[in-house]
């Protein structure tokens, strides 16, 4: 059974760090792209990255190009994403995803991250 368990959301003020980690289980993370997704209030999901399986390519949205950094642990099954300068429109829920380099199939329960001053 697939499980992917967010933490490290909370409040920060903007221009504050956060890193989440996605703790993965269930499936063979080594062989999966990871992605992040996020959805702000009244908002749709939107892609901010997704990791290859090995961790070499990566791909950002434009809106978290240059703040945000997206990892990952083979070893320790964990996926992470370092987000800096945080600005108020970064306030959201964000989910871990499974899937292939086109699409996910699977995304956790979610971190709420809130920035606000």
């Amino acid at each position: 059974q697939v499980h992917l368990v967010e933490s490290g959301g909370g409040l920060v003020q903007p221009g504050g760090s956060l890193r989440l980690s996605c703790a993965a289980s269930g499936f063979t993370f080594s062989d999966s792209w990871m992605w992040w997704v996020r959805q702000a209030p009244g908002k749709g999901l939107e892609m901010i990255s997704k990791i290859s399986s090995g961790g070499d390519t990566i791909y950002y949205a434009q809106s978290v190009e240059g703040r945000f950094t997206s990892s990952r642990d083979n070893a320790k099954n964990t996926l992470y994403l370092q987000m800096n300068s945080l600005k108020s429109e970064d306030t959201a829920v964000y989910y871990c995803a499974k899937g292939k380099f086109t699409y996910y199939d699977y995304r956790g329960q979610g971190t709420q991250v809130s920035v606000s001053s």
